[in-house]
């Protein structure tokens, strides 16, 4: 699966540093994570919701779910923080040797801010001496740190039991309003096929019978609709724009703009 290939390009335990404004644009949250802001703020849209988290702040992310970035360091400092991902495999070892399962389904909300604890506070600190290391951490010690975080959620948020011992996959669910609500994401088919609980046959079968379109012309459309009205209404910046609606590539946001309104974006952007 996709975010199975994913979780092997990056460690368990991750730590980010930027020096200047940080927009890292859409990404799939493939396992659930555990993060702590060290310094500077992290604004997040996720689920249709724009959640900020500040310096101190610590936040637990959902999977399975599809989030924009942006990442805000300090005047004069720079964005720091850690990310802990909690990996499914290593979650059913934990299930299996605790018993803890989930107890029913989960109704909260996918992105949370954590309330200050010591425990997590120490296990923040136990943290550092590893994060400035240029060689990754031993497996073994990794996988002892994920799992002492795992066990301090429980301790401290015995809700989300629901949500980490819940190893189901993503269910059939409304695919109009999905789609209406993530149609900016340049995500491929397949990864919207999954997170809407369709094989990718049906997933094009349901699309096509629900818009009377293929799932890439209907993409393109809505994306470059709302583009014409960020450039021509709203004046934002083609190099914005372009990313903002879910291009990831300006030349050929351009070209498909032109082919379809007969200007390129640029051009109409000096006519406001």
């Amino acid at each position: 699966m996709p975010q199975q290939e994913e979780k092997k390009k990056r460690p368990d335990i991750l730590f980010s540093c930027y020096l200047h404004k940080s927009r890292s644009g859409e990404q799939f949250i493939a396992e659930h994570s555990l993060g702590y802001n060290i310094s500077g703020t992290m604004e997040v849209f996720i689920d249709g919701k724009t959640h900020l988290f500040k310096e101190g702040d610590l936040r637990f992310f959902r999977r399975n779910r599809l989030a924009r970035f942006s990442k805000e360091p300090p005047p004069g400092g720079a964005f720091r923080a850690v990310s802990i991902f909690l990996d499914q495999q290593l979650l059913r070892s934990i299930s299996a040797e605790h018993q803890l399962q989930s107890g029913g389904l989960y109704c909260g909300e996918n992105a949370l801010l954590l309330k200050p604890n010591p425990l997590f506070r120490n296990y923040m600190n136990s943290l550092t001496p590893y994060l400035d290391e240029t060689r990754p951490l031993n497996k073994a010690l990794t996988s002892l740190k994920v799992k002492e975080a795992v066990m301090i959620l429980m301790e401290t948020n015995p809700a989300l039991q629901d949500v980490l011992f819940d190893f189901n996959e993503p269910g059939k669910i409304d695919l109009e309003a999905y789609m209406t609500e993530h149609y900016k994401f340049n995500v491929d088919l397949n990864r919207y096929a999954y997170l809407t609980g369709r094989s990718l046959a049906t997933f094009k079968r349901d699309f096509e019978r629900i818009f009377n379109t293929s799932p890439n012309r209907w993409l393109q459309q809505q994306r470059l609709k709302d583009a014409y009205f960020l450039i021509k209404e709203k004046g934002v910046k083609v190099s914005d724009v372009y990313l903002d609606v879910g291009f990831k590539d300006l030349s050929h946001f351009s070209f498909a703009f032109k082919k379809t309104y007969g200007i390129t974006p640029s051009k109409l952007s000096l006519q406001i």
